[in-house]
């Protein structure tokens, strides 16, 4: 199982966001997506989970349907103006298993619950999605994406506008239950700390691939510094345009 990408390059108005870039991302992996601002990093993400398209190369599933990936968008991404309150929109993340037609079964509301109390949200399952605060938006979040039981986790910019107590109790949630269900992480993060103490494999972009392996061996001050140089060299046009 796993995900793999091959010379991958996806673009915005014929100029690419990521470019030429091969990866593999194990089974039962955690995997941090780092790098300098507008190094692609949700591009790439968003290229895996089959948002956007490839202008060349090519992403593999290992053995892996579309069921068995669960996605944590940005929450700029979502409409929190919807009528939904905490335990609906969790539920949504049930969505590739009971469709439009089958009703919850008391398994899957079990489940729907059991996440909601691992975020310590379930006190709030009847409220309105628009009467919650950043960090409890994350936590609902979190908890749809914990409930689908799934066998890879991808998450863009999870901790954007929430404060650093409930980004580090969503970690420690993230890691229990990576090491619970044996699933695999990819986690588009910007925090240098948290990438070392949470993530022990790490893909440094800069629109290109500079470095991916262990964590240690790829955060070291020459690999940040060449990310630095290659974004600069990107800016200034200086690079295949492919």
């Amino acid at each position: 199982m796993g995900i793999a990408i091959d010379n991958l390059t996806v673009s915005y108005r014929h100029r690419p966001a990521v470019h030429h870039v091969s990866a593999d991302f194990g089974d039962n992996q955690m995997w941090a997506l780092f790098g300098p601002n507008g190094a692609g990093k949700s591009t790439l993400l968003k290229a895996i989970m089959g948002l956007l398209k490839a202008d060349t190369g090519r992403i593999d599933w290992h053995g892996l349907q579309r069921a068995d990936i669960a996605y944590l968008p940005q929450q700029s991404d979502i409409d929190r103006s919807q009528p939904l309150s905490v335990y609906e929109l969790t539920a949504m993340g049930l969505w590739y298993e009971i469709g439009y037609f089958k009703g919850l079964t008391p398994a899957l509301r079990a489940r729907i619950q059991a996440a909601l109390k691992q975020v310590d949200m379930l006190d709030y399952a009847r409220r309105p999605i628009g009467q919650l605060s950043n960090g409890q938006f994350q936590r609902i979040l979190f908890a749809r994406m914990l409930a689908q039981n799934a066998r890879v986790l991808l998450l863009d910019e999870p901790f954007n506008a929430v404060d650093a107590r409930t980004t580090y109790a969503l970690l420690d949630i993230l890691r229990e239950h990576q090491q619970r269900q044996h699933c695999t992480v990819i986690a588009v993060l910007h925090d240098y700390e948290q990438v070392r103490a949470y993530f022990p494999h790490t893909l440094l972009l800069a629109r290109e691939k500079i470095a991916a392996g262990k964590t240690e061996v790829v955060l070291t001050d020459a690999y940040l510094q060449r990310a630095a140089d290659a974004m600069q060299q990107h800016d200034s046009n200086e690079w295949c345009a492919a």
